[in-house]
């Protein structure tokens, strides 16, 4: 019988295969960096391995505790609803716990900051650029909420202007707050897509940038990020007792 815990991230999956490839190349660093860790991947929807698959071979292979790591930015319906209830049709000898999701985080603002200056921003024109926080947008009050604190708590850090837009379910779409930061006096202005992977969603986020001085990358494999997801694998006792 195995008796460490496994971390299983859970990703949402997209029929794009950019998503899945992005997710598979952050839990490649992940194990790199903690080779004493078990690190497994599974997918809601769309793509493979699926989670309760994974949590079926996990079973059948002697694990007996597992962290469930959702590979999502905000506490949205995936994450109260969908992944609970996954977790909950596991095997009965599985005692499972759900860690929070990634965000939000310093390690994610820090790898939006990198993004921005791969993009080709520096840190002097930080006061004379607005930022449009891009999100891929959600129906629940609480995540879109927590975008918005993100977006005025680092408005903080030094630059001209920061405002949040949702590619989908809520407003103001991109477009509509590159608009905003042009009217406000902004001499640049920049997008940074708070989005893990590239997908549908993302794409839209792009082309809602059309106007913009600069488009910096979904956040991706970043280090920074990625370190958010590796802290569970140290401390899963953060996580929430979901299973038997």
């Amino acid at each position: 019988m195995i008796h460490q815990p496994v971390l299983l991230v859970i990703a949402h999956g997209s029929r794009d295969a950019r998503h899945a490839a992005t997710v598979h190349a952050l839990v490649r660093r992940v194990r790199a960096a903690r080779p004493d860790l078990r690190v497994e991947t599974g997918f809601l929807d769309f793509n493979v391995p699926s989670v309760p698959g994974v949590l079926e071979s996990l079973a059948a292979d002697g694990v007996r505790d597992v962290v469930a790591l959702p590979l999502l930015l905000t506490r949205a319906f995936h994450a109260k609803a969908d992944i609970p209830a996954v977790l909950r049709a596991a095997p009965a000898r599985l005692r499972i716990r759900q860690a929070d999701v990634l965000g939000p985080s310093p390690l994610l603002t820090a790898a939006l900051e990198r993004r921005l200056r791969e993009a080709g921003l520096s840190p002097a024109d930080k006061s004379s650029t607005g930022v449009v926080l891009a999100s891929a947008g959600s129906s629940d009050p609480e995540a879109i909420a927590v975008i918005a604190d993100i977006a005025r708590e680092w408005r903080h850090t030094g630059w001209c202007a920061v405002r949040p837009a949702f590619a989908s379910a809520s407003l103001p779409r991109t477009e509509d707050a590159v608009r905003e930061l042009r009217a406000l006096g902004c001499a640049k202005v920049a997008v940074a897509p708070y989005v893990l992977a590239p997908g549908f969603l993302p794409d839209r986020i792009a082309r809602g940038a059309a106007d913009a001085d600069v488009l910096a990358d979904v956040l991706g494999p970043a280090p920074r990020w990625r370190g958010a997801a590796e802290r569970y694998g140290r401390r899963p006792a953060t996580a929430v007792r979901v299973g038997a």
